[in-house]
C-alpha cells in the first residue's frame, strides 16, 4: 500500500485520463470477500456491531415407548425466539449478546399435559463467543438461565444454543462439495445429565432466495448417538443409550454473512434401563424442527 506522499507523486506522472483507467480495472478486479461460484464461495458469519438478528425456533416430537408390556405415547412441542446483538470481537472470534425473547413448551402424556413455567428465562440474556464459521466456543453464561421443565426438574439454557447454528467449511467451495461437521450438546438437569454427539455431511446444492435474500441451499445427512443417566424419582437410576439420524435443510445469505433457516427432523431409537429394577423401556422418536431469521 502506497503511503500518501507517494500516491501523489505517482498519479502526477499519469494523464488523468489514463490514471482513472487504470483504476477502474483495478476495482473491476477485486475480490469480493464471499469469493465467486466458479472459483468457490467463502462462507462465513459476518457480524457487524450495528446489526440485530431475531430467530425464531419451533419444533415438535412424538415419543412412543414400551413399559411392562404397556404402550405410551408423548408429544411434545416447543418455540423459543430470541435476538443477536453483536458487540465486538474477542481474539478473532465475535462476541454477541443473546437476548430470550419468549419460550413455550407443551407436553402431552397418558397421565396429562404438561406446561412448564418458562416465565423465569424470558427477557434474559447471556454473551456467547462465535467464530466466524459457526462453532459457538462458549455459551456457559446461558447456564445460570434456568426453568423448572417438570416438577422438581431445573433446566438451563445452555443446551439450546451449544449447536444453535450450523458450521461453515472454513474453505471455499463450489456446487456439489461436501464437508463434514461435528457438535456434542450436554443437557444438565437437576435429575440427570445426556450427552449428545451427531455428526453432519453437508452438501452445498444451489443458490435460492428466501425472504429476498440470495442463499446458497445446503442438505446435510446427519447421524448421531444419545447417552444419559437420569433419577425420575428416589431409587429408580435409569440409564439411556441410542442413536438418532436426518436430514437438515439449510439456507444461508452468504453475501450478507447470515443465517437464515433450517429445515430439520429425523428418527431416533433409544433403550432407556431401569438398572435396580432390571426393567427395558424401548423409545421410538420422530421429531421435526425448523428455525428461521424474522427480522
Amino acid at each position: 500500500m502506497f503511503n500518501k506522499k507517494t500516491s501523489k507523486s505517482w498519479l502526477l506522472c499519469v494523464p488523468v485520463a489514463l490514471a482513472l483507467f487504470i483504476l477502474a480495472g483495478c476495482a473491476a478486479k477485486t475480490v469480493k470477500p464471499w469469493g465467486d461460484p466458479q472459483a468457490g464461495l467463502i462462507l462465513q458469519y459476518r457480524m457487524p456491531e450495528n446489526q440485530v438478528l431475531k430467530y425464531l425456533s419451533s419444533g415438535e416430537m412424538t415419543m412412543d415407548m414400551e413399559v411392562m408390556g404397556q404402550a405410551m405415547e408423548i408429544q411434545a412441542e416447543e418455540t423459543l425466539a430470541f435476538t443477536i446483538k453483536p458487540k465486538g470481537m474477542k481474539e478473532n472470534n465475535y462476541l454477541l449478546q443473546v437476548t430470550i425473547d419468549s419460550m413455550s413448551a407443551r407436553i402431552s402424556t397418558p397421565q396429562g399435559e404438561l406446561v412448564p413455567d418458562t416465565s423465569p428465562v424470558q427477557g434474559e440474556s447471556f454473551d456467547m463467543t462465535f467464530s466466524p464459521i459457526g462453532e459457538e466456543l462458549d455459551v456457559s453464561g446461558a447456564e445460570s438461565i434456568q426453568y423448572e421443565a417438570e416438577p422438581g426438574n431445573i433446566s438451563n439454557m445452555a443446551p439450546k444454543f451449544q449447536a444453535v447454528f450450523p458450521d461453515l467449511a472454513g474453505r471455499p467451495v463450489k456446487i456439489g462439495d461436501t464437508w463434514i461437521t461435528k457438535a456434542v450438546v450436554t443437557e444438565t438437569t437437576t435429575k440427570g445429565e445426556a450427552v449428545i454427539s451427531v455428526e453432519s455431511l453437508n452438501t452445498l446444492e444451489g443458490f435460492e432466495i428466501v425472504d429476498g435474500l440470495e442463499c446458497v441451499l445446503i442438505k446435510a445427512e446427519f447421524t448421531g448417538t444419545i447417552e444419559g443417566k437420569s433419577q425420575p424419582e428416589p431409587g429408580v437410576q435409569l440409564e439411556s443409550e441410542g442413536d438418532f439420524k436426518g436430514t437438515d435443510t439449510w439456507y444461508f445469505a452468504y453475501k450478507e454473512g447470515i443465517y437464515v433457516k433450517t429445515i430439520s427432523s429425523g428418527t431416533s431409537e433409544i433403550t432407556a434401563t431401569a438398572v435396580a429394577q432390571g426393567i427395558t423401556i424401548p423409545i421410538k422418536r420422530v421429531f421435526k424442527n425448523e428455525l428461521k431469521l424474522v427480522k
